[in-house]
């Protein structure tokens, strides 16, 4: 953690009342752009790659942004596209009543009280200029009518707020009108890139993505040795030698899981449930195989355009044809089940070359997923503990005290709310629930969702997650609660920091590291140990040998 971040009693201190901004209004005053809030700029090398606009060094800090000369003309041409494009962005720009419903429902608004990070406030910045150029009481009456020019300061403006939004879509769920703000964020984001406004944080993913599969940018050659390193752990941990199949040609399942669960702790964790899931299974029938070409199943381009977004998750379903699986399983991630859930089939399906999937060990019909072809494997684990599939022993998890973190993307995206529950509590004997108001439909975001996991906006970060690490802390003090259990490798990623910070008792987890630790595989040596090589309850005294 920074030594630039506030203590948590500091920033803790927040002010909910709205300022008087000065004696400006929130329409003149500028956004103020600052250290431990902004992210990088993207870097030319990586919008080239992609063949983004306007490649070239700059900073959201520096006075010129070097745009180029017609800038105002690009978003406002840009915006009139996507007004006759997408129907449901000129209803959201018009049928806003601001009635507030929506005000104290984002987490950044929560943690850190920057009235432009109410979700009205903040769809008020896109709509306000919306309201100006094409809408006839914003041309004649002005700001009277809550319009206002196109300028720089503006541009900044959408910059600063349009990146403090994770498109957790919390806010959605409470407008009575059913207004998506996430989408309008979208699109804002979408209008910057056509001036190259984007963050590295994201236009280097999606670089790294476009060219080796993956966000990290690893070669196919690093993936398989990080899988090899697991193979050793697993057989040190549990006496077995496990080795995945690797772009294997006829399999009946391709599983593709974020690259984080491959190479960033605690994912990696999750990563060796899995692979300890498949060999078990492998006996009963399981015919699988990952890849080192689509070795990622995020999707940054939804943080950066629909055509970015498209392009990207095309990768999957190449690969797929490219080996000739029959259908999908896909690991724990958020963004990825998001664009496969919701726009999967308008970007690159219905996959029509892929079969219905169906389990081959119960012989249950995903019919969920009957036009993607690709299953969560939440839902696939789940559906093996209730047809008593799985040996388990979750008495391996006694040293844990866990809750759930209900990943903004799956919860509110897909509707997957139940199924990690259901494992959680067939592989851990201590499991407790989190207030009502911040898990499932109305879920707090992690706070670095979106390509907001960056290290240089900590402050952003730790006031965003606020809401969650509260919430953690409640069932902390109440139950000893110490491990955070989710489905999502931005998460994983995400929300030990946070929990570094303000609860610092609790640690963070996959679900399938809980899954791997309490299963028992045919021929292991006794298990002293769990996936993170700790040792297991009533071990603490045996030498693994």
């Amino acid at each position: 953690m920074s030594d630039d971040v506030l203590k948590p009693e500091e920033l803790v201190k927040i002010k909910h009342s709205p300022p008087l901004m000065k004696g400006l209004g929130w329409m003149y005053t500028p956004a103020e752009i600052k250290p431990g809030i902004a992210c990088y700029g993207s870097k030319p090398a990586n919008l080239e790659y992609v063949n983004m606009p306007n490649p070239r060094e700059w900073s959201p800090l520096d006075e010129d942004w070097k745009l180029p000369d017609n800038w105002k003309e690009i978003i406002l041409e840009g915006l009139r596209e996507r007004l006759d494009r997408f129907r449901s962005l000129k209803i959201f720009m018009d049928i806003c009543v601001r009635c507030g419903a929506c005000a104290d429902k984002c987490h950044f608004f929560i943690g850190g009280g920057d009235p432009k990070n109410m979700p009205v406030l903040r769809a008020e910045l896109l709509r306000s200029v919306y309201r100006k150029e094409f809408t006839l009481a914003g041309k004649l009456l002005g700001d009277f009518a809550g319009a206002r020019e196109m300028t720089i300061d503006v541009l900044k403006e959408w910059w600063c707020y349009f990146f403090q939004c994770t498109e957790c879509r919390r806010c959605s769920l409470f407008c009575p009108y059913g207004i998506d703000t996430a989408e309008i964020t979208m699109i804002g984001r979408e209008l910057l890139n056509l001036l190259g406004l984007n963050t590295d944080w994201i236009s280097a993913p999606v670089a790294n993505c476009y060219r080796t599969g993956n966000h990290l940018g690893i070669q196919p050659h690093a993936y398989k040795d990080m899988l090899d390193f697991f193979t050793d752990d697993l057989e040190d941990i549990t006496g077995i030698r496990m080795e995945p199949s690797l772009n294997r040609k006829g399999a009946e399942i391709l599983f593709i899981t974020p690259s984080g669960d491959v190479f960033a702790d605690p994912g990696t964790y999750t990563c060796m449930g899995y692979m300890m899931l498949f060999h078990y299974l492998e006996g009963l029938g399981l015919d699988i195989t990952w890849s080192t070409y689509a070795s990622e199943g995020g999707n940054f381009g939804s943080f950066t355009s629909h055509e970015m977004a498209k392009r990207l998750n095309a990768k999957m379903y190449a690969e797929a044809k490219r080996l000739g699986v029959k259908w999908i399983l896909g690991g724990e991630c958020g963004h990825m089940w998001r664009v496969i859930n919701q726009y999967m089939d308008t970007f690159n399906g219905p996959a029509d070359f892929l079969e219905e999937p169906v389990s081959p060990i119960t012989g249950t019909k995903f019919e969920n997923a009957r036009s993607t072809k690709m299953v969560h494997i939440a839902e696939f684990t789940a559906d093996l503990i209730k047809h008593n599939k799985l040996n388990l022993d979750p008495s391996r998890n006694d040293n844990l005290k866990v809750t759930y973190h209900d990943s903004c993307n799956t919860a509110r995206g897909m509707g997957i709310m139940e199924e990690p529950r259901y494992v959680i509590k067939n592989v851990c004997n201590n499991f407790y629930e989190m207030p009502e108001n911040t898990i499932r439909e109305q879920t707090f975001c992690c706070g670095s969702g979106s390509g907001l996991n960056a290290g240089e906006n900590m402050e952003l970060r730790m006031r965003g997650g606020l809401p969650r690490a509260n919430a953690v802390k409640y069932v902390h003090e109440k139950h000893g609660v110490n491990m955070l259990s989710c489905i999502c490798a931005i998460d994983r990623a995400a929300l030990p920091p946070l929990m570094e910070y303000w609860v610092p008792e609790v640690d963070v987890s996959g679900v399938h590291e809980l899954v791997g630790n309490a299963l028992i595989l045919e021929g292991e040596k006794e298990r002293t140990t769990d996936l993170r090589s700790e040792p297991l309850p009533g071990m603490e005294d045996v030498e693994d040998v």
